[in-house]
């Protein structure tokens, strides 16, 4: 390898979306840290000095999803819906980082950037439950039970259970469903 195939500028980000890549491709067990070094054009050593080994890397896709499950969720701001909608449609567009971020035996769950990401998704979504008028559920009860549904939801969309229009829209078909929950 030359040494220009060292120069990524950012090798962490480099590696992190080849691993995304290999996932989506693969599945969970049909990668590499070899592969990922291929895919990065590194030798087969940089993965393993950034990250350890495949736990390293998947705590990181485990950190990087909830980093981006919290910006969408802080896109709805307190209204419980959109933020039930956001949550679907971050699934739905980040299917790897979902499945990955919702089995802690994969990865490390103690590591600070994973714990720190999961605590802001987390806030998020209790901010939003708490700013639910006239609900007769105690803010925590809400906040599992909208989380619950939505992901849920999520889930049967992305294995493809819910038996649904070729062109259905996952977002606008979860929103309905979540409304059941705002309307009890």
């Amino acid at each position: 390898m030359t040494k220009a195939g060292y120069h990524h500028g950012d090798l962490r980000r480099t590696i992190v979306t080849a691993a995304v890549a290999a996932i989506g491709e693969s599945g969970l067990d049909g990668w590499s840290l070899r592969e990922l070094a291929r895919r990065a054009g590194v030798s087969h050593a940089a993965p393993a000095y950034h990250f350890g080994d495949k736990a390293g890397v998947l705590t990181a896709i485990a950190a990087e999803g909830f980093g981006l499950l919290a910006d969408a969720l802080e896109e709805a701001q307190t209204d419980f819906l959109a933020a039930g909608v956001a949550y679907v449609g971050f699934a739905v567009g980040h299917p790897v980082h979902f499945s990955v971020m919702f089995q802690p035996a994969l990865y490390r769950p103690d590591d600070e950037a994973l714990r720190a990401a999961e605590t802001r998704a987390g806030e998020v979504l209790r901010r939003g439950a708490a700013a639910v008028p006239d609900s007769p559920a105690r803010p925590e009860h809400l906040t599992q039970a909208a989380w619950s549904i939505a992901h849920g939801f999520a889930s049967l969309w992305i294995s493809g259970a819910l038996r649904m229009p070729p062109d259905a829209d996952p977002v606008e078909a979860a929103r309905p469903v979540l409304r059941t929950l705002l309307e009890h």
